[in-house]
């Protein structure tokens, strides 16, 4: 057993179960939060009943979300002190904020508005649902802050050995940022819209609070379907901005080893790692360099080119990425993106038309499985961003295998993964069937029952 690739396994398996919570969250927060204002601007008790509804899913979600992510800080100290070490001064002021402010926004404006209903005026209770949701996405800034710099590092200097913060406000306009962070918000965005159709489609086809429910629907799609344009669009300029910054990530990501000038974009290939080279290729000619640069005719620099430019830089060594996984990685997310822009579509067409949603029975099958594909494309979007940028933890400054705990042995990082895995399985399902169980009940019977007279 290797203590590096245990504990690059256990901060893989952990991350990702804990980012299937995150987007939602994001996401569902808004949406709600839309469904309530709407309902005290019009006093139409439908968006009440929908936002309380939405809501129940929103607090199992969040409370995951919670739960998982309060071992990612745990790890940094225990398996990875050197990269505490070295990142510290950094990394810890905007997780501190995000504790300290935006989670506490987030979780005490959560508990206004469950607790909040008809105990507070209508206003002051939609005051206390957009603050949940501004805590909830401030919260995800905080945190894109902290990665931005491990993508892209800004006012610092090296002291010691360690990366110290010369310039707060520098990783607050870290470019990285606002590419990320907006790609990340229309994501949750998708997803949330997903989601709610899902449910929407199951009640639905069996005709359960419909009328409720083809407008949850239909205000979903809307939804579903900006967000996934959005992360589309967003994705392609931050797509442009990696090119720039961490060209090997993205000459991984599109099986690139010689530079092309101009570049075809490859929709599949065979890749053989070993030979630097793809056995087989389907490529689209010159869009690759309509991708990097909105034009059909630019250079795009390959893997050995950009190989031997940083080993100049930055000594011998392998400064190439797994090229095979961000390559499918960054397929199966695009593939999902495009799949997710379509389903949007045709459920806004079709739920706002004349014709009636509800004898679109196929449609509204598919629809209760297309969830599927925001959780696919969030989830292999991130591990493109986290191994694209290989060998570096924290690029160009310190590489992986130097930000492991020394004095951690093997056996205690297996231990912990064996058993993080078995408890963050066992919260998955508990989750899903929470989200279940609430999800597919009527709305009259989460509602408390009438007063009854003497």
């Amino acid at each position: 057993m290797d203590a590096l690739i245990l504990a690059r396994w256990q901060f893989a398996i952990t991350t990702i179960f804990h980012f299937f919570f995150v987007p939602l969250t994001l996401g569902l927060s808004i949406f709600i939060a839309i469904l309530e204002t709407k309902y005290v601007r019009s006093g139409d008790e439908r968006f009440k009943k929908m936002a309380k509804f939405w809501g129940t899913i929103f607090l199992i979600n969040f409370a995951m979300g919670v739960v998982t992510g309060i071992v990612q800080e745990f790890q940094f100290g225990l398996n990875w002190s050197e990269y505490a070490r070295f990142m510290g001064d950094i990394f810890g002021a905007p997780l501190a904020i995000e504790a300290l402010l935006a989670f506490y926004l987030e979780s005490t404006f959560i508990g206004v508005w469950l607790f909040g209903w008809e105990k507070i005026s209508k206003k002051a209770h939609l005051a206390s649902a957009w603050l949940m949701a501004l805590g909830a996405n401030i919260s995800a800034l905080w945190i894109l802050i902290a990665n931005s710099f491990m993508q892209h590092p800004v006012g610092y200097a090296l002291e010691g050995g360690r990366a110290v913060m010369k310039n707060f406000f520098a990783l607050l306009g870290n470019p990285n940022v606002w590419y990320q962070f907006p790609h990340v918000l229309s994501a949750g965005v998708a997803m949330a819209g997903f989601v709610v159709m899902a449910f929407s489609a199951w009640h639905i086809l069996r005709k359960q609070d419909e009328a409720i429910f083809r407008t949850s629907f239909r205000w979903a799609a809307v939804y579903a379907l900006i967000g996934a344009v959005l992360v589309g669009v967003i994705g392609h300029f931050q797509g442009q901005f990696l090119v720039e910054h961490q060209p090997l990530k993205m000459a991984a990501a599109e099986a690139l080893w010689e530079t092309e000038q101009p570049a075809g974009f490859a929709v599949i290939a065979g890749i053989d790692e070993r030979r630097q080279t793809n056995t087989f290729e389907l490529k689209i000619p010159g869009m690759l360099s309509f991708l990097s640069y909105n034009n059909f005719t630019g250079k795009v620099e390959g893997i050995k080119d950009l190989q031997a430019a940083a080993e100049a830089q930055y000594g011998p060594g392998n400064y190439i990425p797994p090229v095979a996984l961000n390559f499918w990685s960054f397929r199966i997310m695009v593939g999902a993106g495009l799949a997710m822009v379509v389903l949007a579509l045709l459920a806004v067409l079709w739920s706002h038309g004349k014709q009636e949603i509800a004898n679109k029975k196929g449609f509204l099958k598919v629809i209760q499985w297309a969830p599927i594909l925001p959780y696919l494309a969030g989830t292999f979007g991130w591990v493109m961003a986290e191994t694209g940028r290989w060998p570096w933890i924290v690029f160009g400054l310190q590489k992986i295998e130097d930000a492991i705990s020394p004095n951690v042995p093997a056996w205690n990082i297996a231990f912990s993964l064996v058993a993080l895995g078995v408890l963050y399985g066992v919260l998955s399902i508990v989750a899903v069937n929470l989200a279940l169980k609430y999800g597919t009940s009527a709305i009259q019977s989460q509602e408390p029952a009438p007063a009854v007279a003497d």
